[in-house]
């Protein structure tokens, strides 16, 4: 008897959770060392497979460009595996003696890894290096889209795994992605938290899931580039950070926001980096073909400038790194001013830092916020007033946003899942990694007594009526005498 194809995924879910929680009770057990050359050995698969996966990637989604995105899985294998390999994960992992506090880690447990389609096998690396770092399991979830590439990336890291010490079914890949397998694995009694990368909807599924959840919003990435920028340099950082793999990665910019006095020689450097500017009716065909519905259209995702322009019906060069369009609105009504994952870039102009600052807030509040800003300024001041009420977790200061909010060319956490904090109704604003799935207990030792009797003088007192003073025998006994003889006088 055939089974239903969604009967037959939630079984799938349920083993694979089940074999993944018995798995991460044997890692639990293991010492920081055993745990730490199990990950040496995924990272090193990573990046001997990461050039064949990225094929993979390509071919199966159409998205982007097999060399970067062999740069992204080697981001994975190197950059973040350099930051958290040093990691203290294991028993006591930091004393304070002075407090006399001792922090131990202990893992979450199982984790849910929703994977999606524009970064499948780098977002697969990276979740299975952090969580098992934590000494945690995890089960991927695919998008239907990516299903064969992620599944792959999945099982060379679970073979590395093994080779190194891991249990069997540590790493696993849901192999038929239905939405009841997606929503049995974030449901499941055996998930322990849920870590989330993908659309809207399914990070908001994760989050109503019941269980705890690290989700991800939409990047609309602002960048200023102030008058004292150095125009050059910014402009060749900002042309290859939103042409990277085609502008996938959700952290790369959406806008620009120009200062007037130096509008021209910015756009002169945009042209000599690439930039074709589209005019009024290229514009407008473009723009039709931006959003499909409510959101952004797929057929652009992570093509070329050149398909882009095939899609809208015009012709642009073959040597055309990237699309850009003058805008002045935001909102629906302005396709240009939406979050792109593709290589499209937006120009606003505006006359100084406090209408930049304006903008860069309105853009950001219309589908970026808490996610990333960019600002490119050789003035401190205007760095510092600029960036300090903006709500977006990282501002990027003279970079590419795309490697600025990764942490490939700053010195924050080096991380492919980036939070946006309660700006995005996210639960946290960092760059996700180790420390975020598990759990730190304290072992306080008593330093002091509680001061009691001070308690006490600062409780309020109680208004009674005061009481009489004690009296003595010899008191009470001339007071009787006194009275009687006053009653023998009255008799007389």
């Amino acid at each position: 008897m055939m089974l239903d194809v969604d009967l037959q995924s939630v079984q799938e879910v349920r083993q694979s959770l089940l074999t993944a929680k018995q798995a991460q009770k044997r890692l639990q057990a293991m010492s920081q060392n055993q745990i730490d050359q199990i990950v040496q050995g995924m990272a090193e698969a990573a990046k001997v497979e990461a050039g064949r996966l990225a094929a993979m990637a390509v071919d199966e989604t159409g998205y982007g460009r097999v060399a970067d995105k062999t740069a992204k899985n080697l981001f994975a294998a190197n950059d973040v595996y350099q930051a958290i390999k040093e990691m203290k994960t294991v028993g006591i992992i930091r004393r304070d003696e002075q407090n006399r506090v001792w922090e131990v880690a202990q893992p979450v447990g199982v984790i849910a890894g929703i994977v999606p389609s524009t970064n499948p096998t780098s977002t697969v690396i990276f979740k299975a290096l952090i969580s098992v770092k934590a000494g945690n399991a995890i089960v991927f979830s695919p998008h239907p889209q990516a299903a064969t590439c992620t599944k792959e990336t999945a099982k060379i890291m679970q073979a590395a795994a093994e080779r190194a010490g891991a249990p069997a079914g540590l790493i696993s890949c849901i192999t038929q992605p239905t939405l009841a397998a997606s929503q049995e694995l974030m449901g499941n009694v055996c998930t322990d938290v849920i870590l989330a990368t993908g659309g809207t909807a399914m990070v908001k599924a994760a989050y109503s899931s019941g269980k705890p959840a690290f989700g991800v919003g939409p990047g609309n990435v602002p960048v200023y580039i102030h008058a004292s920028a150095d125009i050059a340099t910014a402009i060749r950082q900002i042309v290859q950070s939103k042409t990277f793999d085609y502008g996938t990665i959700c952290a790369s910019e959406q806008a620009l926001v120009v200062d007037k006095t130096i509008k021209r020689k910015v756009v002169a450097e945009l042209k000599r980096n690439g930039a074709y500017f589209l005019d009024d009716h290229e514009t407008k065909r473009v723009a039709a073909v931006i959003m499909k519905g409510n959101g952004l259209n797929p057929a652009i995702v992570g093509k070329s400038p050149q398909a882009i322009a095939e899609l809208a019906g015009i012709i642009v060069p073959e040597d055309a790194q990237l699309l850009m369009a003058e805008e002045t609105g935001i909102g629906r009504e302005f396709p240009f001013s939406i979050e792109k994952l593709a290589p499209i870039l937006t120009l606003y102009t505006v006359s100084d830092s406090q209408e930049a600052s304006h903008l860069c807030n309105k853009l950001l509040e219309f589908g970026g916020l808490g996610h990333t800003l960019g600002i490119h300024c050789q003035d401190a001041q205007v760095i510092e007033s600029f960036a300090v009420d903006k709500p977006a977790s990282r501002i990027v200061v003279n970079s590419g946003t795309t490697f600025g909010g990764i942490g490939a060319t700053t010195g924050i956490l080096p991380s492919l899942t980036l939070g946006c904090g309660s700006f995005g109704n996210n639960v946290t604003s960092d760059n996700i990694g180790p420390q975020h799935l598990m759990n730190i207990k304290r072992v306080a030792f008593g330093l002091r007594e509680m001061k009691l009797e001070a308690a006490a003088q600062l409780t309020p007192a109680v208004t009674t009526a005061p009481a009489s003073p004690a009296i003595s025998r010899d008191e009470i006994a001339e007071i009787i005498k006194s009275v009687l003889l006053e009653l023998q006088s009255s008799n007389r």
